[in-house]
């Protein structure tokens, strides 16, 4: 179920907005998105509390799930349209995605909602797919956005997920979504739990997929081009200010040798 596939249809709520914002930086707007991000993890994380019950902290978590996600996409759209593109930009927006995530999805998992090793799951599932796709790009393959679970999907997921927690609480007094028996032992899920399942086992095999898909065009490329050579250098890089290449000292030293006065016999 890949959403990223439906961010055009998006268009027509963000690009009015953009169109009104020429002045403003789109780092600026990077900034607010991943400050809204932190205010949804940190809802979400106080949300499960048993003695407080602080249950619309659900609801309030997800609404800033949604906005911080539109100002995800409002920042490139703004940069595109008023030709402020940049690779800094560029870099910037990639990281604070990562960082939204870890803010958004950390919150729900480090609460009392979710069992902790169902939570290392999902944060391996989730940051993996990201990288997957974004060091294909760093490789000089196509930036990849395919898969099961894309970033579009994890947002729209963690803001229904939580509202369905939340009703199930208040409306019919439901904290566990199920509850069962295996091998002598009582286990209890919760609505947000299974977002996080899911998480943990799609978000990897989503990361597996990407893997796959990029192999695949490197491997399309090496019968085209032939085998490219990776750009990393076994030797470390030396300070260029403070080192002299060797070769270099060498000519400096037959210069000297061939500047000296010869000997007469």
């Amino acid at each position: 179920m890949a959403l990223d596939k439906y961010r055009k249809q998006a268009d027509p709520f963000i690009t009015p907005v953009a169109m009104k914002l020429k002045n403003v930086s789109p780092n600026v707007i990077s900034w607010i998105g991943l400050f809204l991000a932190l205010v949804a993890g940190i809802l979400f994380f106080y949300s499960g509390f048993e003695g407080e019950k602080n249950y619309y902290y659900l609801v309030a978590g997800a609404v800033m799930v949604l906005v911080s996600g539109y100002f995800d996409a409002l920042d490139g759209k703004v940069a595109r349209i008023w030709g402020k593109c940049s690779k800094k930009g560029d870099y910037l927006d990639h990281v604070f995605d990562r960082y939204a995530d870890i803010f958004i999805i950390g919150g729900i998992a480090i609460s009392e909602w979710c069992n902790p090793y169902w939570s290392i799951a999902c944060f391996i599932g989730v940051l993996m797919t990201s990288y997957m796709g974004t060091q294909a790009q760093a490789i000089g393959a196509p930036r990849l956005y395919a898969g099961i679970l894309g970033r579009t999907d994890r947002l729209i997921f963690c803001t229904v997920f939580p509202i369905i927690q939340f009703i199930a609480v208040k409306c019919f007094d439901a904290y566990n979504a199920l509850d069962f028996e295996m091998f002598g032992h009582e286990f209890t899920i919760t609505w947000v739990e299974f977002l996080v399942i899911y998480f943990a086992i799609v978000g990897n095999l989503t990361a597996l997929e990407r893997g796959i898909i990029t192999w695949r065009n490197m491997s399309k490329q090496e019968d085209v081009f032939g085998v490219q050579k990776s750009e990393a250098r076994d030797e470390p890089i030396r300070d260029p200010m403070i080192f002299k290449d060797e070769p270099a000292a060498e000519e400096e030293k037959t210069e000297e040798v061939s500047e000296a006065p010869e000997e007469r016999s």
